[in-house]
């Protein structure tokens, strides 16, 4: 399951990935670069900071498979897209949604106090859309006001509380990624947004 998890995860964080590439008319070796980074990105500085190297997607060419199958998928289906921004923001909040699951249980495995799980759950979400947003000239959607982090961290939160219940450690994972897809997508559905410093 929590292989299936991150799998997924990389699936949906690799055609975030290309729709913004294509939104930007990139060549396809630019394309494949952004959906790579996109959705290892955060994987990548997860396993550095707990010590875990070489990477998970160093160590398993299935992740690379997977990111290049999804890269040309995208390109090719590009046309039946409708709704470039629309997709873009399904596909990346549910890579979100899956990556703090991944983040959070890869930080209880290396044995790291709870609140530092959720920061790292958080972190493997977002990093990989930060360096996207940064190599396509945007400012990452963390550093706006969207609900976008907070999303991630309740649904960290969620996690530990849910897996105090007597429920399969599969179901947990659901749950809480479910929480943070739902926030999500809440937030922007009715504009919910956080406070703002300026006028």
């Amino acid at each position: 399951m929590f292989y299936a998890i991150d799998i997924l995860g990389t699936i949906a964080f690799a055609i975030s990935g290309v729709l913004v590439a294509l939104s930007k008319r990139m060549d396809p070796f630019g394309i494949l670069i952004i959906a790579t980074v996109t959705a290892v990105g955060g994987g990548t500085l997860r396993d550095v900071l707990i010590g875990e190297t070489p990477v998970s997607w160093m160590l398993n060419l299935n992740y690379i498979y997977v990111i290049l199958v999804s890269t040309v998928l995208t390109i090719i289906f590009k046309a039946k897209i409708d709704y470039l921004r629309k997709s873009l923001f399904l596909f990346d909040t549910i890579g979100i949604g899956l990556y703090t699951v991944v983040g959070v249980e890869k930080g209880i495995t290396a044995g790291l106090n709870p609140i530092i799980c959720i920061a790292l759950g958080t972190m493997s979400a977002c990093f990989g859309g930060v360096i996207r947003d940064i190599l396509c000239n945007e400012i990452p959607v963390i550093f706006r006001k969207e609900i976008y982090a907070t999303a991630c961290i309740l649904g960290g939160l969620t996690y530990f509380l849910v897996r105090k219940l007597p429920i399969d450690n599969n179901v947990v994972f659901i749950i809480a990624g479910l929480v943070v897809i739902t926030v999500r997508l809440l937030a922007v559905r009715f504009k919910v947004t956080l406070p703002s410093l300026y006028k």
